[in-house]
């Protein structure tokens, strides 16, 4: 099986690790990359809000090509991005050099990015109802907060959605706490939340239309945005198997849990084995070999589905 890229070390200040990307200062002045950052997909994972002790082999590399097809389909017809360049060859020739020794590290991984201030909301747009709005709506009857109609299914498309449901965006380690649309005006200002939960329903029409055609169902995503000289933009991943949930269209039926292209599948591993507490506790969860291969052929598959190409 494949080493699995789990840090980087690049020659570069280093700004921030995620739970799957290294952020670093690309070190530029001049030009339209004067300021940038350079974000780095790694091959962590993480379930139940923990990084995990191994990654999954190139999943980084799928993540970072899943997010660039996504760019360039939805930006920027539907909202501008932070994105400046998203392949070594377009880096400039200055940062290309500098990383030359580390090139392993960064091609086909990174992009460079815009400096932007981010606004602390996870903009959850569902169109179908599961994971943590089918617990909230079997306990109340509301997704949110937000009330829908009585008898709805697990699984099942929401009626007049779909939904932007935002949590607040905590600390790594942290637990996102979900929050009503109003909730999240207080927050941030009404004006501000209205204007994210319209580009985030537009964002999730487009590539929810995309993904039909390609037979995948986009149950939910999440998507964040930033702010440059008090204009609104996307940043961050998008619509990867780490932000949102794939079904198959061929395979889906309302009344039960689906089957998923995303990382469902190691979250569903570590429960069956008693893991999800335990990590949250401190214990550090190792996947097993069988569950790393499974789970980088669920990567593989989406990104094949929806790109339209192999992965390679």
């Amino acid at each position: 099986m494949a080493t699995a890229l789990v840090s980087t070390e690049l020659p570069l200040e280093l700004v921030a690790r995620g739970k799957v990307r290294d952020v670093y200062d690309a070190g530029l002045t001049e030009g339209e990359f004067a300021g940038a950052l350079l974000f780095v997909a790694t091959d962590r994972i993480s379930a139940f809000d923990v990084i995990l002790e191994n990654g999954i082999p190139d999943k980084g590399r799928m993540l970072h090509g899943l997010s660039e097809f996504w760019f360039e389909l939805l930006t920027p017809s539907v909202i501008e991005s932070h994105v400046l360049a998203t392949r070594w060859d377009d880096f400039p020739e200055s940062l290309r050099t500098r990383l030359a020794d580390v090139r392993d590290q960064v091609d086909g991984r990174a992009m460079l990015v815009r400096r932007a201030n981010v606004v602390p909301l996870e903009a959850i747009v569902r169109g179908y109802i599961t994971g943590s709005g089918w617990a909230e709506y079997r306990r109340s009857g509301t997704v949110h907060g937000v009330t829908l109609p009585a008898g709805l299914v697990e699984s099942q498309e929401i009626p007049d959605g779909p939904l932007f449901t935002p949590s607040t965006k905590a600390e790594q380690g942290a637990h996102d706490e979900n929050i009503s649309p109003e909730k999240a005006a207080e927050l941030v200002g009404a004006d501000l939340a209205q204007k994210i939960g319209e580009s985030a329903r537009a964002l999730y029409a487009k590539a929810a239309e995309h993904a039909r055609s390609r037979g995948i169902i986009i149950a939910d995503t999440k998507f964040e945005f930033g702010q440059v000289d008090g204009k609104l933009i996307l940043v961050d991943e998008v619509l990867t198997p780490d932000s949102s949930r794939f079904w198959s269209a061929a395979d889906y039926a309302p009344g039960r849990g689906q089957a998923s292209f995303d990382k469902q599948y190691v979250r569903d591993w570590m429960k069956e084995h008693g893991l999800d507490t335990a990590a949250k506790n401190g214990t550090k969860v190792t996947l097993p070999d069988d569950i790393v291969q499974r789970t980088a052929e669920k990567y593989r598959e989406a990104f094949r589905v929806i790109t339209g190409r192999e992965f390679a």
